[in-house]
């Protein structure tokens, strides 16, 4: 495992946390298919949270919020389209799209920015 990779494992552990302590139940990690993946699928009380978790070191090309760009968020939309077609016992409930925006500056600790309802499809 890459550097990289064991830091956005981190991310995820942090958003989980974070979002499990808030109440929500998790349905779904690193969910994948042809089309995409989704890092955290959590319910929040009956609507269905598809949660995306973006980590910046630092912020000189643009902050982790900036980087679910369009495309992102498109690829994002068909996962989770293909994820309600995969498991119907969610797909009559509400859904959303989170973002869970991770900056570590220098030594400072994690600053974490959790946007609901990011975007809309």
């Amino acid at each position: 495992m890459t550097s990289t990779q064991a830091r956005g494992q981190a991310a995820e552990a942090l958003a989980r946390a974070h979002l499990e302590q808030r109440g929500l139940r998790l349905l779904a990690q690193n969910w994948h298919c042809r089309r995409g993946e989704l890092d955290l699928v959590m319910l929040d009380a009956d609507t269905v949270v598809f949660v995306e978790v973006r980590y910046r070191r630092h912020t000189a090309w643009g902050g982790a919020i900036e980087s679910v760009d369009a495309r992102k968020r498109d690829k994002l939309t068909i996962a989770a389209t293909h994820f309600l077609q995969q498991q119907s016992r969610w797909a009559k409930h509400p859904c959303r799209f989170d973002v869970i925006a991770i900056t570590a500056e220098g030594n400072s600790p994690p600053q974490l920015n959790w946007i609901q309802n990011a975007f809309d499809t």
